[in-house]
């Protein structure tokens, strides 16, 4: 009977680890990748000027990102290579439009190649801090700020307008006020990421600090003791 429970339990303990192997396989990491696929497709439609196709493919793209987080959620799915991979395959897709939309190749309206150049730009920072704060801080965790949040919908919302208004008249006026919003939010979610990583440079460091003088206490417990 205790030989039969052990081999039970092996076998449960391997089938536990190959789930946990298997678990980038999940169908919203396939969702993610699929976003990551489709990237090519929608700068190769807005250089042949197909600007409806491009339009369907940033919809079908952002229905995606919404389902591969509802059925990760609902169906406990969740997966550490799955909360990288999805941040990444949004990165990608802006960036990869930014840069289509931004460089003038007989389109009617194009994203002002100021507001590319700063939007890019901060992205490469934040990305390039992150590196560095992982490598030498040991910070792990890089949640996003409210500003953050905002700044990524009006580069949606910036995309968008413009896609649209290759294949529809959109007035200067509003596609003005979009650029400007951006252009604001792009400076404010810098400053405020710059605050939050300081903060938690702080906290890393107080936090190391503090275990520190706990082990050094328990050294001299110890050393009394004997």
């Amino acid at each position: 009977m205790g030989k039969n429970t052990s081999s039970t339990e092996r076998r449960e303990r391997i089938r536990a680890h190959v789930e946990e192997k298997l678990r980038p396989l999940t169908l919203p990491n396939f969702l993610t990748l699929l976003r990551m696929a489709i990237v090519p497709f929608f700068v190769l439609a807005v250089f042949a000027h197909e600007f409806t196709l491009a339009v369907w493919i940033f919809v079908i793209s952002g229905f995606t990102d919404v389902l591969d987080g509802w059925i990760a959620r609902t169906f406990d799915l969740e997966s550490r290579i799955g909360a990288l991979l999805d941040p990444l395959a949004d990165k990608i897709l802006l960036t990869a439009a930014y840069i289509s939309l931004a460089v003038p190749h007989g389109q009617a309206v194009v994203i002002p190649l100021w507001l590319a150049i700063l939007t890019l730009f901060r992205d490469f920072v934040i990305m390039l801090m992150a590196f560095v704060f992982y490598m030498f801080e040991g910070i792990k965790s890089f949640p996003p700020t409210w500003a953050g949040k905002l700044t990524t919908v009006m580069q949606v919302t910036t995309v968008s307008l413009v896609l649209l208004a290759n294949v529809v008249e959109i007035s200067m006026p509003v596609l003005q006020v979009c650029f400007y919003l951006s252009f604001i939010l792009v400076i404010v979610s810098s400053f405020s990421y710059i605050y939050r990583s300081s903060r938690a440079i702080e906290a890393e460091r107080q936090a190391r600090l503090e275990e520190g003088e706990e082990d050094l206490e328990i050294d001299q417990y110890i050393r009394r003791r004997r």
